[in-house]
């Protein structure tokens, strides 16, 4: 009976993983269908793009929107534009929200309760609501249509500190109070023994950073007044008019520039993973 038993106790329970690895295989397809419809029409011809019925795979391979999205546009330069603001928003803000988030889990200080609570506030608060009064004042100052205009806002945010703050509270205090007895100052505890361990959370908390930036759409587009001082996301949207949308061009032109975002991933995966699981968040 206890041999039957394991039996179909083991039987089940190669059917449960089967069922799970077969749900985990579908869900993964779906979420990779547009990725790769969008890597396929950018190889398609813009009659096989718009022919019905639609097919996943190119009826005939053509590299035409690659060679026209550089010439209708300035890609290089919208590329260069994406990478200089991604990259430094991800940079400085990394630097801020680390300093800010130790601050509120490490260091007991009059009114940190109400500064948590004030950035929870703005975690909450659409970033729309603040738009146009940001626009005001950046265009008073003669920071509208420039690169730092664009950055400068960007440079901390309420995200980032709460997630900082939330891998800091898991980190043991230990290290801290024995540099303490030696006479460390807060900003070489800081920097020497907190931030290498939360090498992690920084890397997890760049790629959001820089992937949001990269792909950001409405704040480029409002603080560029000419192509030239564009993003990816803003020159791209060029090719899409009120009456026609050239999809192959799009198609192209989001495909390398989905590019630098996967390679980022790529890089830091592990490291995303444990970032996730130490900060508590879900």
């Amino acid at each position: 009976m206890t041999t039957a038993k394991n039996r179909s106790y083991l039987s089940t329970r190669t059917i449960a993983k089967w069922i799970t690895a077969i749900a985990g295989i579908i869900i993964a397809l779906a979420v990779l269908l547009p990725i790769v419809w969008m890597a396929f029409t950018a190889f398609k011809p813009e009659s096989d793009i718009v022919s019905y019925p639609p097919t996943l795979w190119p009826r005939e391979l053509t590299l035409e929107h690659f060679v026209q999205v550089w010439e209708r546009i300035p890609f290089a330069r919208l590329y260069l534009n994406t990478i200089i603001f991604a990259g430094s928003v991800t940079v400085i803000s990394l630097f801020f929200d680390s300093m800010a988030a130790y601050a509120l889990a490490r260091l007991q200080f009059r009114g940190s309760g109400v500064v948590l609570v004030v950035i929870l506030i703005l975690l909450m608060l659409p970033f729309q609501v603040t738009l146009i009064p940001l626009y005001d004042l950046l265009n008073s100052i003669g920071l509208t249509n420039t690169l730092p205009g664009m950055i400068i806002p960007r440079m901390t945010n309420a995200f980032g500190i709460f997630f900082l703050r939330q891998f800091f509270l898991s980190l043991p205090k230990d290290l801290e109070e024995a540099a303490r007895v030696d006479g460390a100052s807060e900003w070489r505890i800081y920097s020497r023994i907190i931030m290498p361990l939360a090498k992690p959370a920084l890397l997890t908390l760049g790629l959001f950073h820089f992937q949001y930036n990269w792909n950001d759409l409405l704040w480029p587009l409002i603080m560029s007044a000419d192509v030239q001082s564009a993003t990816l996301p803003a020159g791209l949207s060029l090719f899409m008019g009120q009456h026609v949308v050239e999809y192959g061009l799009l198609m192209a032109g989001s495909l390398l520039a989905l590019l630098p975002v996967i390679v980022f991933f790529l890089l830091i995966q592990r490291s995303f993973v444990a970032g996730i699981a130490t900060t508590g968040l879900k």
